[in-house]
């Protein structure tokens, strides 16, 4: 099955196919959001990490490497690779957004300069690839992204990153909504299960993006 019939919500399941995307290399940014050293690590109790296995399973095999491939591919075609991550400004956190200072998992403090907020070596940034840090869920809101793709003349954003049904949602509605064309790479990006992931992909694709994989994605260049 084609991205063009794939994922598709309720809302979408008799419309017609979309036409064709077309990507151009100087007007693309790729855009790979939230892959911390936080995110790998195992939880103490045994119990919480055999109930994260799966997650951690498809980082390791899946997201990580498949988004390794896209930006080494990215940056051979010209396409600006951009990285957003999650920390806080002050030590003590008070800068970040109220989502990030509620109790439960979305709670969040990571102090900018730790080593569990930087990004995952194997996907971080390249000579001067831009680098934000967000305060909130959205790279857009939490961050002066918007200034900087509107500036290099970027229309279109290829998203890649975790997790789908938080920080990916998010930073792709804002996209969105501010009028970029937005293409999901799926097997680049992960939720705590694969059931918040996919369920997240049929809510977002076609409305606020195009949910494709890492294979087809490389054939919208031109």
């Amino acid at each position: 099955m084609s991205w063009k019939t794939a994922w598709r919500s309720f809302y979408y399941e008799t419309a017609d196919e979309p036409e064709d995307i077309v990507l151009e290399a100087p007007k693309t940014a790729l855009l790979v959001i939230d892959i911390q050293n936080t995110y790998l690590e195992l939880p103490d109790d045994p119990v919480e990490a055999r109930r994260w296995a799966p997650f951690f399973e498809r980082m390791h095999e899946t997201v990580i490497p498949n988004t390794a491939a896209l930006q080494g591919w990215a940056r051979d075609n010209g396409i600006e690779v951009i990285h957003a991550r999650i920390a806080c400004l002050k030590e003590d956190g008070r800068d970040r957004s109220l989502s990030q200072k509620k109790p439960g998992f979305n709670y969040l403090l990571l102090p900018k300069d730790r080593a569990d907020s930087q990004i995952v070596g194997a996907v971080g940034p390249v000579g001067d690839e831009i680098v934000v840090t967000k305060t909130t869920d959205s790279a857009l809101t939490g961050t002066n992204l918007r200034m900087v793709l509107h500036n290099m003349g970027i229309t279109d954003v290829i998203v890649a990153g975790i997790f789908t049904d938080q920080c990916i949602s998010s930073s792709v509605r804002s996209l969105a909504d501010e009028s970029f064309g937005v293409v999901v790479v799926e097997d680049c990006c992960a939720a705590a299960t694969r059931e918040l992931h996919e369920a997240e992909l049929r809510i977002i694709n076609m409305i606020y993006c195009h949910v494709v994989s890492s294979d087809e994605v490389k054939g919208f260049l031109t």
